[in-house]
């Protein structure tokens, strides 16, 4: 096999392993905590928007309720609507009319077919990172004040950022794999191998010359 076949394959190994080595039951659990994020609230949807690898954009992972299956796994720019200033600012916020906030991406809210009238946001952290957003949308007015509200859901996103964090570890688990396998495999490359032993054997041909001159001398 060559080089360059061998470094293709261990490419889309790499595409796969994500999720071989993916902890069981991680996007379950992710759903269950916007599903009983939404149900506690009262609330007619909650959402988990997670960044990207290079942090330009939001991907809707999981939701719950009304748009949920039109909303998950929408991409936006990062620094796009709501969410996309709770990315920014890494700070919660609470908007009881979200029509009158500049802030609000009514097209996007059509994407999905619910347009709602007030949201409840906070970020997804770990001490190391901003991983995304945790947003409720149109939570029952019942409730106690929003800041209330917003601590208890930070709890939420506490645990979705354990979840999320345990998922990195593996993936770091998959990569140091790869390197391995990489240069395993460049130690036993058999062209480079072969050039190994001609430079040795040229560095061992042009001492012995080195060395008969200095008889004849």
């Amino acid at each position: 096999m060559s080089p360059d076949e061998l470094l293709r394959q261990l490419g889309e190994l790499a595409t796969s392993l994500g999720p071989a080595v993916r902890p069981a039951g991680t996007d379950e659990l992710l759903r269950s905590l916007t599903e009983t994020a939404r149900r506690l609230f009262g609330a007619a949807a909650c959402s988990l928007a997670l960044l990207t690898e290079d942090e330009s954009e939001l991907v809707y992972t999981v939701a719950a309720g009304q748009g949920a299956d039109d909303v998950t796994g929408m991409r936006i720019p990062a620094s796009h609507g709501i969410a996309g200033w709770v990315v920014q600012s890494g700070q919660p916020i609470a908007i009881s009319d979200v029509a009158a906030d500049p802030r609000f991406s009514r097209e996007q809210a059509e994407q999905t077919g619910y347009i709602p009238q007030a949201i409840l946001a906070v970020p997804v952290e770990t001490p190391e990172r901003l991983l995304g957003v945790i947003s409720l949308l149109d939570r029952d007015p019942r409730r106690p004040g929003a800041e209330q509200d917003m601590a208890l859901l930070s709890l939420f996103a506490d645990q979705a950022a354990l979840a999320l964090a345990s998922v990195e570890r593996f993936s770091l688990m998959g990569r140091v794999l790869l390197d391995a396998l990489a240069q395993a495999a460049a130690s036993t490359d058999p062209a480079r191998a072969v050039a190994n032993d001609d430079a040795a054997n040229d560095d061992a041909a042009s001492g012995g010359e080195t060395a008969s001159g200095g008889d004849v001398a």
